[in-house]
């Protein structure tokens, strides 16, 4: 380990990163846009802090020599992985995002239950217009994802009285596999989608998982856009038989022109599930805790 890190971050993780190795480490802000301004700012810097908003960087960081860690903010990484160096290793936050991502998928489904979701787009309206609405506790939910951030959203839900079934690739105690997916959404009131984008995950809410869910059942995705078939789920949600609500979307943003923007059964939030200042802040002591682990030789 050299006597002096250089490390660079986004400007509200920089006091967090310059506290974790006082002397040993120089830390830099990042350059405000990619390109070679971009390489020639961060060609010294060996641990890099990176926010996923920050895509005008991935060109470069094949080309900084000294770079051997990029860590993230959030805990999914595909949108970085194909353009890291074998020899840069990657790190993520984990769980430090968790308790939020299982916030949203709790307040997702008590808005559509108690109505509250509707509600406001009839406001928009300025129409009174009153519907029967229902309660959490009792209904059945399916959980596709056992990592940190399911198993967190399984206990919110359980807590509000939901019943709860865990599905994820391999079966374990209390977790049914994925194959049985579609045999299990057929008696869900909701399916919660919190799985990280893979191959494997690519397009796994499809025409023949969502043809098997009752009608009115609603698809909640905390996951990635490319976990569900839009084509499919559009349909199935322009044909009033499903509910959706989405953090995520294939493509993301949707188009102007999508239907699912005004889809009267379809609410949609813009990837904010995990981005609470809580979550940002637990995000960036883990990166700055890496930094100085590896500043020591240990990280």
């Amino acid at each position: 380990m050299t006597s002096q890190v250089v490390a660079a971050g986004p400007d509200e993780a920089l006091p967090a990163l310059r506290a974790a190795a006082p002397g040993r480490v120089r830390v830099v802000p990042l350059p405000s846009s990619g390109g070679p301004a971009a390489v020639r700012a961060l060609r010294d810097v060996e641990f890099l802090v990176l926010e996923h908003q920050r895509t005008d960087l991935l060109p470069v960081l094949g080309e900084l020599p000294a770079l051997r860690v990029v860590q993230t903010l959030i805990a999914g990484a595909e949108w970085l992985e194909p353009y890291l160096p074998d020899r840069v290793r990657l790190s993520r936050p984990a769980g430090a995002r968790d308790n939020a991502v299982a916030e949203w998928v709790a307040a997702a489904l008590l808005g559509l239950a108690s109505g509250l979701l509707p509600a406001v787009r009839e406001q928009h309206q300025r129409r009174w217009r009153r519907a029967e609405s229902a309660e959490l506790a009792g209904a059945r939910v399916v959980l596709v994802g056992a990592g940190s951030i399911g198993r967190r959203a399984r206990d919110k839900l359980a807590g509000l009285g939901a019943v709860v079934t865990v599905v994820a690739r391999s079966a374990r105690a209390g977790v049914h596999p994925v194959t049985e997916l579609a045999d299990l959404v057929a008696e869900a009131d909701a399916v919660v989608l919190l799985v990280p984008a893979t191959a494997d995950t690519a397009g796994l809410a499809g025409a023949g998982v969502l043809a098997r869910m009752p009608d009115g059942a609603v698809l909640v995705n905390a996951a990635r856009g490319t976990v569900v078939d839009t084509a499919a789920l559009t349909a199935e949600v322009l044909a009033g038989r499903l509910l959706a609500v989405l953090d995520v979307t294939d493509p993301e943003p949707l188009p102007p022109d999508h239907p699912l923007w005004t889809a009267p059964g379809c609410f949609l939030s813009p990837h904010i599930a995990g981005a609470t200042r809580q979550g940002k802040a637990r995000a960036i002591e883990a990166a700055a805790d890496l930094l100085a682990r590896y500043v020591r030789g240990d990280g």
